[in-house]
């Protein structure tokens, strides 16, 4: 279900989400979002972190991409360290 409200911005450049609209996505104080804004439009794309199962998924197929593309330990940490060089 799509609801839609309007909202103002103030001269901080600060806006309220509406309560309708944080209640059906649950958003709490603190959520965090990102910001994409082209031509007449801008959107907020809600962020949080993923959950430990989801965050286990990840790493698991993060590790078959990496067998699949033959990388080994020894790369990842010679990358990191070449990235720290950089720096």
């Amino acid at each position: 279900m799509q609801n839609v409200a309007t909202t103002k911005m103030s001269s901080k450049g600060q806006v309220v989400i509406p309560e309708v609209i944080r209640d059906q996505m649950h958003l709490e104080s603190g959520a965090q979002f990102v910001v994409i804004g082209e031509n007449d439009v801008v959107i907020l794309k809600s962020i949080a972190k993923p959950s430990m199962s989801e965050f286990d998924r990840l790493i698991l197929c993060a590790r078959r991409q990496a067998k699949v593309a033959g990388m080994k330990e020894t790369d990842i940490s010679a990358t990191i360290a070449k990235v720290r060089l950089q720096k």
